[in-house]
C-alpha cells in the first residue's frame, strides 16, 4: 500500500460517483475537498480524519444484510474500517476488512462506490477524529454463514425490510 494509492483510487471513486440526492452530492464535495487538502487523509494516522473502506454485504439473493454490533459505536453497523499495509485500493480494503469481520469467503465486490457517509468517533486513535467511509456493495455466495471476529459483539443476517431500529447502515 501506499498512501498515493489508496489516495488517487479515493478520489477517483468519489470523481466517478453520481450521486441521487442533493446531501450525498455535497458530501461527496466535501471528501473530494478533504482528499485535496491532506495527501495522507486514507490512513489511520491523520488524525482529524480519515477515509475508511465499509461493506455493505447482502446475501446472494439480496434479501437480507450482514450487520455487526460494534462494541466502541454501540449500534448495528456494516462491516468496514481502516485501510491498512496491502491495500492498494479503498475497494480493496472494503473486502478485506469484509472478509475478516465477516468470516465468509468467496465474498464478491462491485468495484463501483455504493455510497458515502460521514461519522464523528473515537476509533483506535483514541482521540476524536471523523471516519469518511466509502461503501461498496459486497455480495456472500449461497448458503454463506458469518462467524463473528473479536472486532464485533455480534454479527448477524437482518432482512433489509426489517432493521433493528437503531441500524445506521445505507440500503439502495
Amino acid at each position: 500500500m501506499t498512501a498515493e494509492s489508496l489516495h488517487a483510487s479515493a478520489t477517483e471513486l468519489l470523481t466517478e460517483w453520481k450521486p441521487d440526492t442533493g446531501s450525498d452530492a455535497s458530501l461527496r464535495e466535501a471528501m473530494l475537498a478533504f482528499l485535496g487538502s491532506a495527501p495522507r487523509g486514507c490512513l489511520r494516522e491523520h488524525a482529524p480524519g480519515h477515509i475508511t473502506a465499509s461493506a455493505v454485504v447482502l446475501s446472494h439473493d439480496g434479501r437480507e444484510v450482514l450487520l455487526t454490533l460494534h462494541p466502541r459505536v454501540g449500534r448495528w453497523i456494516q462491516l468496514g474500517g481502516h485501510c491498512e499495509t496491502g491495500d492498494e485500493t479503498v475497494a480493496d480494503a472494503a473486502l478485506r476488512e469484509a472478509t475478516e469481520e465477516s468470516g465468509i469467503p468467496g465474498l464478491r465486490l462491485d468495484p463501483d462506490l455504493y455510497g458515502a457517509q460521514a461519522h464523528p468517533i473515537t476509533c483506535s486513535l483514541g482521540v476524536p477524529t471523523r471516519h469518511l467511509d466509502l461503501l461498496f456493495r459486497i455480495t456472500a455466495p449461497p448458503g454463506a454463514v458469518p462467524v463473528r471476529s473479536a472486532e464485533s459483539v455480534d454479527l448477524r443476517w437482518w432482512a433489509v425490510d426489517a432493521l433493528p431500529p437503531d441500524a445506521d447502515v445505507l440500503i439502495r
